[in-house]
């Protein structure tokens, strides 16, 4: 089995549990994440190649990770990611990319995510669900953020953090290539009560 059909295989049992963690029927999962159905049970049977604006709807509407739906089981108490064995979920045109490096566990997970635009290099993302904050580091050249269509400068050393629920991107800026480090930080999923 190829890494590539490893993932997939993953993908479809992590999007699958939590579906049915969450009560959701195909029907009702498609319609909230705007995805077809047809799509979800192909996902469901590690068929198909979903690209990242549909992970990042499935799991925002299942109140998980990216990485959750992503990563199998983590063994031991420590994990250390080298981030050339992570393929990118995002390539741009110009070659930035991103690599979702792992997501810590608990009620409130953070995604770790290493990031490398170039100048002029935009890469847009629709609003997450309420509570998702974003903060971008960047650790050479510059970037602009923009958060619901207001541009903000961010420079080598600097630090921007935002609500995520806006429409929001990314933008290389400068001469050179930007390197970032990006931390979505996941609000607790509401424990549901029992039915009534």
């Amino acid at each position: 089995m190829t890494e590539t059909e490893a993932a997939l295989r993953t993908l479809a049992h992590n999007v699958r549990a939590a579906r049915n963690r969450a009560g959701l029927s195909l029907d009702e999962f498609g319609r909230r994440a705007k995805v077809s159905k047809g799509a979800l049970v192909a996902l469901e049977k590690a068929q198909g190649n979903p690209n990242f604006a549909t992970l990042v709807r499935l799991a925002d509407t299942l109140g998980v990770s990216v990485s959750a739906l992503m990563e199998a089981p983590s063994e031991g108490r420590v994990r250390v990611v080298s981030a050339d064995a992570i393929m990118p979920l995002w390539a741009g045109e110009r070659g930035g990319e991103a690599r979702l490096m792992l997501t810590t566990s608990g009620p409130a997970p953070v995604e770790v995510w290493r990031w490398k635009l170039e100048p002029g290099e935009e890469h847009p993302s629709h609003p997450h669900q309420a509570g998702v904050v974003e903060t971008l580091s960047v650790t050479a050249g510059q970037m602009v953020l923009i958060a619901d269509g207001a541009e903000h400068p961010v420079g080598t050393g600097q630090t921007a953090t935002f609500d995520g629920d806006v429409p929001h991107s990314y933008r290389g800026a400068g001469t050179g290539t930007c390197h970032l480090i990006m931390t979505v930080h996941i609000p607790p999923v509401p424990a549901q009560g029992p039915p009534s």
